[in-house]
């Protein structure tokens, strides 16, 4: 038996590897830690095993759709195979639709939340066990899961869902002292792939204030992490506005996003 298998792998498990956000968490954290392995999940095992290339870790390409709990199962039975160290959890899978509720298939709202809140939670879950003192889960919230979003509703409100149980987890987490932390990552516009899918037509969303890296967002994040903070937001003006939702009336401020995308 080797000593890296001895000493159980240290490994991180990044969702939604293949792209966008996902994509630069594998890149960032490989830049910044070592680790024996790195499981990148998602879809498309082509695009997993092709970032391989430029990690220094091995890569280890897991084809899951989180979407479906017969996927999240052979998740649950990869770890009891291999009772890894699990150091980094990054659930950075989901998707939106920009769209007015009552126009978007009712399959389409719930896929949202399958992916976006069950399998957040299932992956979180089942990781945890595997996880010891100095580990640390990252969350992707979003700026919408600070208020509520007309015509962003449902992935709105996914995001406020993970938001809430990943600031409640970090807490019971700290109340056990088991020494791992569980972060909100809540960015505002970020240019990635996101958009392909999220925007359906050119009338719905029509007012962007200002978009981010997906590698500004990410060192910001890494960095809100080592401070031990449980909610991480990129640039002042974000953090001015995420405020703003917390003084004014829910009301007003919907009434605010509704005039800027001139409903």
């Amino acid at each position: 038996m080797s000593e890296v298998t001895a000493a159980k792998k240290k490994i991180a498990v990044i969702t939604g590897a293949s792209s966008g956000m996902g994509r630069e968490f594998v890149l960032a954290l490989d830049r910044q830690e070592r680790f024996d392995e790195l499981w990148l999940i998602a879809r498309r095992k082509d695009k997993l095993e092709a970032l391989a290339a430029e990690t220094r870790a091995p890569v280890r390409a897991i084809a899951l759709d989180l979407g479906v709990q017969s996927e999240i199962d052979k998740y649950k039975a990869l770890l009891e195979a291999e009772t890894p160290n699990v150091a980094v959890l990054v659930n950075a899978a989901g998707f939106g639709k920009f769209k007015a509720f009552t126009d978007l298939p009712l399959e389409e709202q719930l896929a949202m939340i399958d992916l976006n809140d069950k399998a957040l939670v299932s992956m979180t879950y089942l990781t945890l066990p595997y996880m010891t003192e100095g580990a640390c889960i990252y969350q992707l919230g979003s700026l919408s899961s600070f208020q509520p979003v007309p015509y962003i509703n449902v992935y709105g409100a996914s995001k406020a869902f993970v938001l809430s149980f990943s600031r409640a987890l970090n807490k019971e987490l700290k109340k056990q002292k088991r020494g791992i932390k569980v972060m909100a990552v809540c960015p505002g516009w970020v240019s990635t792939d996101f958009f392909d899918r999220a925007v359906l037509d050119n009338d719905t969303i029509v007012y962007y204030n200002r978009f981010y890296t997906a590698e500004q967002v990410i060192r910001r994040a890494l960095k809100d992490m080592r401070k031990g903070k449980d909610v991480s937001v990129c640039g002042f003006p974000i953090r001015t506005q995420v405020l703003a939702t917390k003084l004014l009336p829910h009301g007003i401020v919907m009434e605010i996003w509704c005039r800027q995308q001139k409903k």
